[in-house]
């Protein structure tokens, strides 16, 4: 005999409990205007755009994709927030969580349909009624009001700065990327195949670093190839790594069902990838960019958003003692404005001792000239050094936008402990963090992403990112040359900030 479905929602705030028939409220999802009596009393309490908020919550699908789903709800992910569900959603006196039942109900029925909604999923629960605790809902949200409200407060403070202005043009980069990379084939001791690497060589030779590039989570090389193919073009030879495991097909891997999701357990076999490439640098196996004699030729490391993670590590930054309790707390409600946050705390998962400064992730101090990442993240790795322990300059690049690794707890949180003069914090209005990511229409599966998600107009973006790019790196003939500035360029405004501006900027904010 099939479990009974649940029938009754009870809306519990403050000691007062509100049962509500789910098949009635089903009715009034489709047709709110004919609501019945039952739920017209507390219906009344809402006005009538938390009203049509309330159906579009209840309509809208929590995951919209079958295979991606069954694979997220095996993840740690899928774990943390079904956790936070099941602490909102309860059953029987005892307050019992519904973890499980949401993990089981959401199983079945996404063996039966392509996409199951909130209303779905409680009426699927196996038990006569569930209660919403909407004091720890209201709770949430309000922590997540009060996230944005903080991101808005911030980018109304950077304004205030006495920065300098300036305006410039868009680099071209349309022939550029015309270009064709080279495809090689690197063996690696820690593979079984080989590494894929994509050389970008200097179309002319100048004096300067040549760099390592990381895609981020899910990401493919191709990606990255603007940047690459454009500083190629200026005379910076860039090589881009392909991380087999945590790449574009990986991510197609898991979206068919065949693969869970990748996640920061790939960050050791990420930096491990990065010691080998510069490895076979030092020894000559990649001509190209020829062999580095003591004084003539450095690198500098650089991704976006786990590859710019990578490229701190991989710089000699180790997570400071402490991580365990850190996430502890941090993820004590579900970081909806910080997602980067479960990601940071999966890592003492990975080493086995509830601490990330041991264990695979510590990576050697590799010599280099200095580190660019573009939407990096590490707040609970530095909360109190930052990047205080790294002795090359450091260009970290965030949005206003960015909800996934957000600029004021992941990049200036950690960017205020640089020592070094030359580090410079980049700041993009209106700017998300895919902005950096070129997708083409070939239907990649990076990230379904929804306008709200994409920021301004993404090529406007990276034009300026191009510019302040090549200014960093032309900083190591000139280190003046990216200096402390608000930027206006084909209407996309950014603030460059040294590390006293950056410290202001953060003596400004109100204390979390």
């Amino acid at each position: 005999m099939p479990a009974r479905a649940a029938e009754e929602l009870v809306l519990q705030l403050d000691g007062l409990a509100l049962p509500i028939d789910l098949t009635a409220l089903e009715s009034w999802t489709r047709q709110p205007e004919q609501a019945g009596n039952g739920l017209q009393a507390w219906l009344r309490l809402l006005d009538s755009q938390s009203r049509r908020d309330l159906v579009r919550l209840l309509q809208a699908p929590l995951l919209r994709d079958r295979s991606f789903g069954l694979q997220l709800l095996n993840s740690w992910t899928g774990e943390q927030m079904l956790k936070e569900a099941g602490s909102l959603l309860t059953t029987g006196p005892a307050d019992r969580s519904t973890a499980p039942l949401l993990l089981s109900s959401l199983r079945q029925l996404l063996e039966r349909q392509s996409s199951v909604s909130a209303l779905e999923l409680l009426r699927a629960l196996p038990v006569a009624s569930v209660t919403l605790h909407l004091d720890g809902a209201l709770q949430l949200a309000g922590q997540w009001r009060s996230q944005l409200k903080r991101q808005n407060t911030a980018l109304q403070r950077l304004r205030q700065l006495p920065l300098p202005r300036r305006s410039s043009s868009p680099l071209g980069f349309t022939s550029a990327v015309r270009r064709q990379p080279q495809r090689l084939q690197l063996q690696v001791p820690h593979r079984v195949a080989p590494l894929p690497l994509e050389l970008w060589p200097a179309q002319q030779a100048r004096r300067g670093p040549w760099l390592l590039l990381m895609p981020g989570l899910g990401g493919s090389a191709d990606q990255l190839s603007w940047l690459a193919a454009a500083l190629a073009d200026r005379g910076w030879p860039v090589l881009v790594v392909v991380h087999p495991g945590s790449d574009q097909q990986a991510l197609q891997a898991s979206l068919l069902g065949d693969a869970p999701p990748p996640g920061a357990e790939t960050l050791p076999q990420r930096l491990a990838d990065l010691q080998a490439v510069l490895e076979a640098q030092r020894e000559g196996q990649l001509p190209a960019l020829g062999p580095a004699p003591a004084g003539e030729q450095g690198v500098v490391l650089g991704g976006h958003s786990l590859g710019g993670l990578a490229a701190l590590m991989g710089a000699g930054l180790v997570p400071e003692r402490g991580l365990g309790r850190r996430c502890e707390l941090a993820l004590a409600s579900l970081p909806l404005t910080n997602l980067s946050r479960l990601l940071q705390c999966q890592l003492p998962r990975i080493t086995g001792d509830g601490d990330a400064s041991a264990g695979p992730l510590r990576s050697q101090a590799t010599p280099l000239l200095g580190v660019v990442a573009f939407n990096g993240f590490g707040s609970l790795l530095w909360p109190h050094r930052g990047l205080q322990d790294l002795n090359v300059p450091v260009l970290l690049v965030g949005g206003s936008l960015d909800l996934v690794t957000p600029p004021v707890q992941e990049q200036l949180a950690v960017f205020a402990g640089a020592t070094h003069p030359h580090s410079r914090l980049v700041l993009v209005e209106g700017a998300s963090h895919f902005s950096p990511v070129r997708i083409d229409n070939r239907g990649e599966a990076l990230f379904r992403l929804g306008k709200e998600l994409v920021g301004i107009e993404p090529l406007k973006v990276q034009a300026l990112l191009l510019n302040v790019t090549s200014e960093f790196l032309q900083g190591f003939e000139n280190p003046l040359l990216l200096s402390p500035q608000r930027r206006e360029q084909d209407g996309v405004r950014a603030y460059v900030l040294d590390r006293n501006q950056a410290r202001r900027w953060q003596g400004l904010l109100p204390p979390e």
